[in-house]
């Protein structure tokens, strides 16, 4: 912010509200004008060699499961808490993968988005199938889908799977965690 120190009680932050009588406390700040930065926290999780991804169904990417950190929640207990609400399983988080500095535009403001991407596991009884949809959930405004997909470069990169730079490591993941500073450019062309 030009130098200066960011206080989020100053006007040019804003505490994200799903309606008047719950507050949201997930990290995301808007900057005007149309700019935005967030943490997001995601997994993949690996099955009969394919990983999970999911997407608003109006969307044409898909990514890896997870959701917006809350204020005071540490990255693990986010995609922790993530897993409970959108599949409705307890997921075993594991070795932080990435951390990524993500630099994107997306419907029309551009995005800073803090990433932490881990390895998690999930129970068996969550359903498989190696093309299908296998979830369907309500997550505020968008209806979230999900589908098992071939862990592999290609398979990731016909589906267009943001951050992009995951499909060309998907088949050799990172023994140590990895910090990346990563430009995903514009989505809305996608």
């Amino acid at each position: 912010m030009d130098g200066r120190r960011f206080d989020v009680s100053s006007p040019q932050a804003s505490i994200m509200t799903h309606d008047s009588k719950t507050q949201d406390t997930r990290i995301r700040m808007k900057f005007k004008p149309k700019r935005i930065f967030q943490m997001r926290v995601a997994g993949l999780a690996f099955r009969d060699g394919h990983v999970l991804v999911h997407r608003a169904s109006h969307e044409k990417f898909w990514t890896f499961p997870g959701g917006r950190a809350e204020m005071g929640e540490r990255s693990e207990e986010t995609l922790a808490r993530e897993m409970v609400e959108e599949l409705g399983v307890e997921a075993k988080v594991g070795q932080l993968l990435w951390a990524v500095e993500n630099f994107f535009h997306y419907e029309g403001k551009d995005w800073h988005e803090l990433g932490f991407y881990y390895l998690m596991d999930l129970p068996q009884t969550l359903t498989f199938h190696p093309s299908d949809i296998i979830h369907r959930v309500q997550d505020g405004d968008n209806e979230l889908e999900f589908r098992w997909v071939a862990a592999t470069r290609q398979a990731l990169t016909e589906l267009d799977i943001p951050p992009y730079f995951i499909a060309d490591e998907i088949e050799h993941l990172p023994q140590t965690t990895r910090h990346l500073v990563w430009h995903d450019g514009d989505l809305d062309d996608k």
